[in-house]
């Protein structure tokens, strides 16, 4: 049976670090999205791109939010391939 190491006082919860990457990637999806909203729409009214400005500011955010998703998706997975899990069952047989 393989379980997983047992948590250290000075350890954060487990369920910390997957909460701190879903908003992280959260972020990566929203925030360049709605910043690209508001920058095409100021586009298209000030120099009467309509709707190139606006479609051009959200294709540059897609763009954006891809490359932060993989970057910190990356992070992650090298984050949880240094963690391996101890299997118990070679200690009890060691006790014996």
């Amino acid at each position: 049976m393989t379980e997983l190491e047992p948590k250290k006082n000075d350890e954060k919860p487990w369920w910390q670090p997957s909460l701190i990457l879903f908003f992280q990637l959260s972020g990566w999806i929203a925030g360049p999205i709605v910043l690209a909203i508001f920058l095409g729409d100021w586009l298209d009214q000030k120099y009467g791109l309509e709707p190139w400005g606006y479609l051009g500011a959200v294709l540059i955010a897609f763009i954006i939010s891809t490359v932060g998703i993989v970057r910190e998706g990356g992070k992650a997975i090298k984050q949880m391939e240094e963690f391996k899990p101890v299997d118990k069952t070679k200690d009890k047989n060691h006790e014996r």
